[in-house]
């Protein structure tokens, strides 16, 4: 893909970017060889290969799903003004 001056000044005001006129020609050729790249990696054939999170196969340590805390609704609800069937009552804001 040919990047041109206009091009590299479109994306870095998109990019909200002062570059100086001097600058867009080098800035020309970095762009161009670093979208070359990734036009290259677009070549590689990935088909049977995994999606990873990381470069290390890790299995994440993960815990039992188990409530171990709670059941003091009385002591939560002692300091609300009002309370009603276990649960925080608020008066109606909608009518």
């Amino acid at each position: 893909m040919a990047i041109d001056k206009a091009t590299v000044a479109k994306v870095a005001a998109l990019a909200r970017m002062r570059v100086p006129e001097a600058e867009l020609d080098a800035l020309t050729g970095e762009l161009g060889q670093i979208i070359s790249w990734v036009e290259q990696l677009a070549e590689v054939d990935t088909t049977g290969v995994e999606p990873m999170t990381s470069v290390v196969a890790v299995d994440l340590p993960r815990r039992p799903d188990a409530v171990t805390d709670g059941g003091y609704c009385e002591k939560v609800l002692a300091n609300a003004p009002q309370g009603m069937a276990g649960f925080f009552a608020v008066p109606k804001v909608i009518e």
